[in-house]
């Protein structure tokens, strides 16, 4: 080699690097489908009443407008995680986008309670069909070394979305009608698939193997039947034979599939969820984490709406005011929970925000009809701290541990101890509510649509003084009785991760090197 041409060499400038697949970027692209999934899980809490009223659902029907979003998200997630696997995390993300936007769009539309169940069952299946890829793309694209701060920013995302539903839906149906909570889906979803299909990458690790249909089958049959039944408690009641009866068959069919997967894992390689994926106790873990946390979240988010306007006559959208402390902190506290995650590890994360999720919930406990908000305020604070650092620390022992070419399984795994997290929360903070309000007003005289009215807040104005006292005292005492109950919860789950999960990982400068090199090659 000549000098000149080492000189020329030396002097060029440096190749610039497509924007397409910076990780950066791809965290941005993915936020627009997860903001989605996390509004829509609690936005309709709030215009419920509006639709019972214009629509003129039942409140069984009610109920079942709220759930079968979950129960579409179940049904799909950890097979939604392995299609993106193998044909391509983008793809798949776009395509529950632009499902999620039509579907968004027919309920907005919608003039029945079938309309409104069965559109929602299909913005559910888009949700699942996304929500798992964001976490493989993030998975992808960030080196080991970055992915904690990148899960924490998703954790805020999701936090936030949750977390402002109330406030938002509150101030678009007072402005605007209850279906304006769902068309506000449609400008954010379009410009989240444009910008998707100029800046995300494509990234898949596609299998030669067959693909496990008898695992999706099983599976779908076990999740449905899981969550069919949790929600339906809510009706049925827990201890009705044909709660029972489901609930047992859906554990059956997943401990089957749990049987099943591991023959064909160990006969072909081919299972839709590896259960190499959960050697240890980490993943495991996690995913109780996530569930205990969501199971808080959405138990917390279904029950304060209610409490505010029902019980202490505010209207939506001062009761999605009141709840702006819990969004406001949701911003900060899963990257403070990144940032834990990095120096000190999972373990102490994980213990340290269920901790302060489970203090949060007890000084809940100490409000009532007439308590001053500012003391809810502060509760809400350190609940939103809890949740949000629990979501990191959670995303962290799942999707962080797991291979990168099993990060849409692990990320479809996550979203399904979200789901199942989620729906156990509403059904049964709901139903010791109802339980209690049965006992606390059972000499009142009060018939079953009085009951169920008091158990979201309701007390019936027939009543006269004393009586109205002891159905409020009923109804409130149920509320604390529900928050003592997530408190125990999250609190075993803290120990949990305590016990079962290992101290601070770093990781080492040829991990880092490896997993960068898995990612480049991903999106190539």
């Amino acid at each position: 080699m000549t000098t000149s041409t080492a000189l020329g060499a030396a002097s060029a400038p440096p190749a610039r690097r497509p924007l397409r697949g910076r990780p950066g970027l791809t965290l941005v692209g993915v936020a627009f489908g997860l903001f989605l999934v996390g509004l829509d899980a609690t936005v309709v809490s709030i215009v419920n009443p509006a639709i019972a009223a214009e629509v003129g659902t039942t409140f069984v029907q009610l109920q079942w407008v709220t759930h079968s979003y979950l129960l579409g998200l179940a049904a799909t997630l950890i097979l939604a995680g392995k299609l993106g696997d193998r044909y391509g995390h983008r793809t798949l993300y776009l395509a529950g986008l632009v499902l999620f936007t039509v579907a968004s769009t027919a309920i907005g539309l919608s003039t029945t309670a079938a309309g409104l169940i069965a559109f929602r069952v299909v913005q559910g299946v888009a949700a699942g069909a996304l929500m798992p890829q964001t976490l493989a793309m993030l998975r992808a694209t960030f080196p080991r070394e970055r992915f904690g701060m990148a899960v924490g920013i998703w954790g805020g995302v999701s936090s936030i979305a949750i977390a402002v539903g109330p406030t938002l839906a509150g101030a678009l149906e007072a402005s605007y009608g209850w279906q304006s909570v769902f068309f506000v889906n449609i400008p954010v979803a379009a410009v989240g698939l444009v910008y998707g299909l100029c800046l995300l990458p494509r990234t898949s690790f596609p299998a030669t193997g067959r693909f496990d249909l008898r695992g999706v089958v099983v599976l779908a049959l076990g999740l449905v039947a899981t969550v069919f039944a949790i929600v339906q408690s809510e009706t049925w009641g827990w201890g009705d034979p044909r709660t029972l009866g489901l609930l047992a068959l859906g554990v059956l069919v997943i401990v089957g599939f749990v049987a099943l997967e591991g023959r064909t894992e160990a006969r072909t390689g081919d299972a839709l969820l590896p259960l190499s994926l959960f050697r240890g106790t980490t993943v495991g873990t996690g995913g109780l984490m996530i569930a205990a946390n969501f199971f808080v979240l959405m138990g917390v988010t279904f029950l304060l709406p209610m409490f505010f306007i029902n019980l202490r006559g505010a209207t939506a959208l001062d009761a999605g005011l009141m709840l702006l402390p819990m969004s406001a902190v949701s911003i900060v506290a899963a990257p403070v929970g990144a940032l834990l995650v990095a120096r000190v590890g999972t373990r102490a994360t994980g213990a340290l925000s269920l901790g302060l999720t489970a203090v949060g919930l007890l000084v809940l406990v100490g409000s009532s009809a007439t308590s001053p908000y500012g003391v809810m305020a502060i509760a809400f604070v350190v609940l939103a701290m809890g949740t949000g650092m629990t979501i990191t620390a959670g995303a962290e022992a799942i999707v962080g541990s797991a291979p990168v070419h099993l990060a849409g399984v692990a990320g479809g795994f996550q979203s399904t101890c979200i789901q199942i997290g989620g729906a156990l929360g509403t059904a049964v903070m709901s139903a010791v509510v109802a339980a209690q309000v049965r006992s606390g007003a059972g000499g009142l005289g009060l018939d079953d649509d009085g009951l169920q009215g008091l158990a979201q807040g309701s007390v019936p104005a027939d009543l006269d003084t004393v009586a109205a006292r002891v159905a409020e005292d009923a109804y409130v005492s149920g509320v604390h009785a529900a928050y003592l109950v997530a408190a125990g919860l999250v609190l075993v789950a803290a120990v949990v991760a305590w016990v079962t999960l290992r101290g601070a990982r770093r990781a080492t400068a040829a991990e880092v090197v490896v997993e960068t090199v898995e990612g480049e090659a991903g999106h190539a």
